[in-house]
């Protein structure tokens, strides 16, 4: 059995070290001198066609490109503070609008209710590309593209927020519930006192989701948005010129962290409400 253990643990590790490779690999590009950089990543840049030389550990550390990105390139910072402006008001309205769509799919029986939660389930694996010109016109008819609010609004109203919550309400024990409800406690007030703070893994984790999903929207904003100085951050990488390599390996480093972070800070919330997403209904 503990041999089993060990077998389980050194494969489990591996396959952790092959996720954050990417990232560590990243890390130590972005502190590395350009001249190495260059030495080491040639044929991925297309500057030529030597091999690769990756490194975990840069041969010094230099921070040339970090300050290149943070002091001598303002793009980088009004992009930043528009995927802030576009992502947390975002997320703040799914809230908003899903956690209480959320209780009354998970908690009411109502006719209908099965039939409106498969068009929940359907429109949530519909990808982008399906609804994309539809939200273009309605964005049109509204008059709100080429703004912050054409990349909120579509946003807002997502439907994985609302079944991913669901699955967590429906995991509060009824007996809770009635109990509050003998209690005195009206529809709101169970909701607040009771649905939330016992919902709150599944809410973390829908809106962790949301969140990293719109923090790297790429077709959306291309779609929606043709300023570019409203572009968000994820559009920034394509648009460095391959002589300008240290400073990509940077901007990548730092646009990660966000992302990074709040996932560090929300694991435990993100495991329990994917699993009680996996519930049965």
């Amino acid at each position: 059995m503990k041999r089993n253990y060990r077998l389980a643990w050194v494969i489990l590790s591996g396959a952790c070290l092959l996720v954050w490779l990417p990232l560590l690999l990243m890390a130590g590009a972005a502190l590395m001198p350009e001249d190495e950089l260059y030495w080491r990543y040639l044929s991925p840049l297309g500057l030529g066609r030597d091999r690769v030389r990756a490194a975990l550990i840069p041969s010094y550390l230099s921070a040339e490109a970090l300050e290149e990105l943070l002091i001598r390139s303002p793009g980088f910072f009004v992009m930043f503070w528009n995927s802030c402006i576009q992502v947390i008001p975002m997320t703040a309205g799914q809230f908003l609008i899903a956690a209480p769509a959320a209780w009354a799919l998970a908690r009411f029986r109502f006719p209908g209710r099965g039939q409106l939660f498969g068009l929940y389930v359907l429109l949530m694996v519909l990808p982008f590309q399906v609804t994309q010109v539809s939200n273009y016109l309605v964005l049109d008819r509204l008059k709100i593209l080429d703004s912050h609010l054409a990349m909120i609004l579509p946003g807002i109203w997502s439907t994985l927020p609302v079944y991913i919550m669901a699955k967590s309400f429906e995991g509060i024990p009824d007996a809770l519930v009635e109990a509050a409800y003998l209690d005195g406690a009206g529809e709101r007030d169970t909701f607040l006192r009771i649905g939330l703070p016992l919902g709150y893994p599944g809410i973390a984790t829908a809106l962790m989701l949301s969140f990293v999903d719109g923090w790297n929207a790429l077709e959306q904003p291309v779609t929606y948005l043709k300023d570019k100085s409203l572009w968000p951050i994820s559009l920034y990488l394509p648009d460095i010129a391959k002589d300008k390599a240290a400073v990509a390996f940077a901007a990548a480093f730092i646009t990660c962290l966000l992302p990074i972070l709040v996932y560090l800070n929300c694991q435990e919330e993100l495991e329990q409400g994917v699993a009680a997403s996996g519930l049965k209904q």
